[in-house]
């Protein structure tokens, strides 16, 4: 399977428990042996600045710790959005497009004046060798290209039905799907 790194990973249907139950992944990393992502429609009910303190004015709404996966919970991973093609700002590690990872230990202020965007996520969602592409054959993944409104989308709770309508076909019909199969 090729790289999926900066895709996304939305949610079927099959998928109905847990934090991955109607989610949006975008993808950090692919390659042979592991897929590492988070999660980007899940925040949690803690301001950024109760974690790390600090980091939450430059935050993109809603200024919220996010869910990132339910690997590491208690370590905190940081994307921010790097407008242009320059280099990023120390402290920061372009992972594709403007897509870049955050070092949280980082001095703030080397950081703001050369981001336009920014979302902490509370741990990550991982995928051992084969483990990702048994999952996306089984039924449990629709692949689907990301745009960087994805990443730091403002009404979280709306992504994964926005995400799948943009698509053609099946994937745009699975959008109407209802929360509870039986109300149907």
């Amino acid at each position: 399977m090729d790289s999926l790194a900066g895709r996304l990973l939305v949610s079927t249907p099959e998928i109905t428990d847990g934090v991955f139950e109607r989610s949006v992944v975008l993808l950090l990393a692919h390659d042979e042996q592991t897929a590492e992502g988070v999660v980007l429609n899940k925040p949690v009910q803690a301001p950024i600045d109760a974690v790390l303190p600090g980091w939450q004015d430059g935050a993109s709404e809603p200024q919220m710790v996010f869910q990132g996966g339910p690997v590491q919970t208690d370590s905190a991973v940081g994307l921010v959005a790097v407008p242009g093609d320059g280099l990023p700002p120390e402290g920061v590690k372009r992972l594709f497009g403007a897509i870049g990872l955050v070092d949280l230990d980082t001095e703030q202020s080397q950081v703001w004046p050369s981001i336009s965007a920014l979302r902490i996520f509370a741990g990550y969602a991982g995928w051992g060798a084969d483990q990702l592409a048994d999952e996306i054959e089984r039924g449990g993944w629709f692949v689907v290209d990301a745009e960087i409104g994805d990443v730091f989308d403002g009404e979280p709770a709306t992504l994964w039905r926005r995400v799948l309508r943009r698509q053609r076909g099946l994937m745009a019909w699975v959008s109407t799907y209802p929360d509870d199969p039986s109300h149907n």
